[in-house]
């Protein structure tokens, strides 16, 4: 008797523990989309916001925690779901529509096959997904007009923004990311991304919690070859051995010292004289903290400054 009430025990015990860190996760992922939304002025007061919904973790994820924001907002916006039906074979068409239509949002499907004109273009074996994603981008944006939408929300998150950066640097060249809030390419459109400080294992965790029905990509999930592919498991293979890293790697995205670069069109190399005034932005080089390969965190790097002074 006793054993079965040590495993009841034990269960409740389990089962409490679970219900704390969802709750703590639902406190993060609600505080960390509101300060990014905030941060960049992503939603403003009447926005019509068309958040695309894809089928995957990330864009149910978004829409969800939207869905909960503007319940709480001190501002009015409205949101509508769009998914783009590619015609993919085998899609499950009517996951989605069930979906929406039971969480009570209003939403479009829209119908067009670029999968077809994707298998016809790009050869057997090569990577579908520039050709597929400017086809996307075309049809979201026509889309945005027809609906009236003042915002295209998009699920990117923190980790596709570091794999777009490193794919810049590795692949194209430039030191270029995936910023967290633009104008697209034909300047009618304002493109957000309020997943922009959040992690994809929170997101994953989220997504199992909520029980998404995730409908998997089968024109290009499958290509374990993608560059982006190999990018994500280079972050994860350095923040297991370097817990951190990953964090110090975005925020770096947000504190760029254009003076300790190389773009003549950002800082006035070519016309640089001495003053013989001190400045704070000053070269420096051979201190000891810009040369420590090894991220530290915050409260380090105070330690750190505490110590050098």
């Amino acid at each position: 008797m006793s054993v079965v009430l040590d495993d009841i025990q034990a269960s409740d015990q389990g089962a409490e523990k679970s219900s704390v860190s969802v709750a703590k996760l639902s406190k993060r992922l609600h505080r960390l989309v509101g300060q990014a939304v905030i941060d960049f002025n992503m939603i403003e007061e009447g926005d019509k916001v068309m958040v695309c919904v894809s089928g995957g973790k990330d864009s149910y994820a978004l829409l969800d925690i939207l869905l909960n924001l503007q319940k709480r907002a001190p501002i009015n916006f409205s949101l509508v779901a769009v998914n783009l039906d590619q015609k993919q074979p085998g899609f499950p068409e009517h996951v989605l529509p069930e979906y929406l239509a039971n969480l009570g949002v209003p939403f479009h499907i829209e119908n067009q096959d670029t999968y077809s004109i994707v298998k016809r273009v790009i050869p057997e074996g090569k990577t579908t997904c520039g050709l597929c994603s400017r086809l996307r981008r075309g049809i979201l944006y026509r889309v945005a007009g027809e609906l009236g939408a003042t915002k295209i929300a998009l699920g990117h998150h923190r980790d596709d923004m570091l794999q777009t950066l490193l794919m810049n640097m590795f692949f194209g060249a430039k030191l270029k990311g995936m910023p967290a809030k633009l104008v697209s390419d034909d300047g009618k459109n304002v493109v957000i991304r309020p997943l922009a400080y959040v992690s994809e294992t929170d997101l994953e965790r989220w997504a199992e919690h909520r029980q998404f029905p995730i409908i998997p990509c089968t024109l290009c999930g499958s290509q374990d070859n993608l560059q982006r592919v190999q990018m994500k498991q280079m972050l994860r293979d350095w923040e297991r051995q370097f817990p951190g890293r990953v964090e110090n790697m975005f925020t770096a995205m947000s504190h760029i010292v254009p003076s300790h670069l190389m773009d003549r069109n950002l800082h006035p190399f070519t016309t640089l004289q001495a003053t013989g005034v001190a400045h704070s932005d000053g070269d420096r080089a051979f201190d000891e903290a810009d040369s420590c390969a090894t991220p530290r965190s915050s409260a380090q790097a105070s330690v750190i400054t505490l110590h050098s002074s």
